[in-house]
């Protein structure tokens, strides 16, 4: 479909990394003058649009994207604009596979889909009328940390079901567009180690931090990760040190080293790395919790993968990644979630982010079948 590939374009175009407004005013100019729906822009930039507000129902679903991407390679970017090139049937720019792509793809079904009706065209049925709310959101801020899908949720914004468009191409086999039903989260944790200094000439007149903390490592070394199942799907965490800083000059006994630890986190349970902690010696502190995400609903599940083989000759499957996204904030809101987009493994915020255009036109049909299918 032309329109999901002439709207990514002009969607990529738009510089959107240190400011999203400019694309944030595309989309909602857009969808205000392609559509019916009820369209509004909140204090940090998301743009919600909803049609079949006045439906006699009480199900809403979500087509969930965002508009920002991370800095651009200075391949990517002439004088001061994003670099937009077409070739081999793909769309080459930054922020194409991550996520414009299918913001575009959703900003499309969201306009055309027939569940939003106020009678079906092609029968007078009372079953045909609109059964579901259909929401469209595009958030700012997913790059630093979900700001924008807080800032919603913190409003309010709770859909019954949620498609987010974040990659879920090639996950379980080449080209095949899947279905995501869970995702990793991301602790970021600091651990602290404290001492006492003194002149490295005599060391047992001091309390040396760094072998406090090496001795917090071999604690974090003999963690087992936790791992959960979803739907048959395994999803396993990890928990590994990756900094280590401490020492002020070479011969004093350090009195603080810091130890940085990524923890990638599975729904429902978290490593225990409290149990580094000692009140005297030891410190621990989380930077950072994005949280993971399960679909909680296994028949949603089946049937946004039933609309996924409906636009693809190959059999796509319920896969999980192992990426935190905006779906672990919904899901952690109540919201039930699966994740499907066009965008590849190894594919985003690379100096030669691309597109399929052929996935771009796929997805479209997955998320306006998905929406269709929800509504009858």
């Amino acid at each position: 479909m032309a329109a999901a590939t002439d709207l990514t374009r002009d969607l990529v175009a738009i510089p959107s990394h240190d400011d999203e407004t400019d694309a944030g005013d595309f989309i909602e100019t857009w969808l205000r003058e392609g559509t019916d729906a009820d369209v509004t822009r909140d204090g940090v930039g998301n743009v919600i649009a909803r049609r079949n507000t006045d439906a006699d129902t009480d199900e809403s679903i979500a087509l969930v994207g965002h508009h920002d991407v991370v800095p651009p390679d200075d391949s990517q970017t002439a004088d001061g604009e994003y670099v937009v090139e077409e070739r081999d049937g793909r769309l080459y720019g930054r922020g194409a596979a991550d996520m414009k792509g299918a913001v575009a793809a959703a900003m499309c079904a969201f306009r055309d889909s027939e569940v939003l009706r106020t009678s079906d065209s092609r029968t007078q049925s009372d079953d045909t009328d609109p059964t579901v709310e259909l929401v469209f959101a595009s958030f700012a801020g997913e790059e630093i940390g979900g700001e924008g899908a807080r800032h919603a949720i913190d409003e309010g914004f709770a859909p019954d079901y949620a498609i987010i468009g974040e990659g879920t191409t090639g996950y379980s086999a080449p080209g095949t567009t899947d279905v995501a039903v869970a995702h990793k989260g991301r602790r970021a944790s600091t651990i602290t180690a404290r001492g006492t200094a003194a002149h490295a000439s005599e060391p047992e007149a001091g309390e040396n931090a760094v072998y406090t903390a090496c001795e917090a490592v071999e604690t974090v070394r003999g963690i087992d990760a936790p791992s959960t199942d979803v739907f048959g799907e395994r999803v396993r965490g990890s928990v590994v040190v990756t900094e280590i800083d401490g020492g002020s000059a070479w011969n004093v006994i350090p009195e603080s080293c810091s130890i940085t630890v990524d923890e990638r986190t599975v729904p429902g349970e978290r490593a225990p790395l409290a149990a580094v902690e000692d009140s005297e010696r030891v410190e621990w502190a989380v930077d950072q919790d994005l949280p993971p995400m399960a679909c909680d609903d296994e028949a949603f599940a089946e049937a946004v993968r039933a609309a996924a083989a409906e636009a693809q000759e190959s059999e796509p499957e319920l896969v999980t990644k192992p990426h935190a996204t905006d779906a672990g904030w919904l899901a952690e809101a109540g919201v039930t979630c699966v994740i499907c987009g066009p965008a590849e493994p190894g594919e985003a915020h690379t100096k030669d982010e691309s597109v399929s255009l052929a996935v771009l036109d796929r997805c479209y049909e997955i998320y306006r079948e998905a929406a269709e299918s929800i509504g009858r």
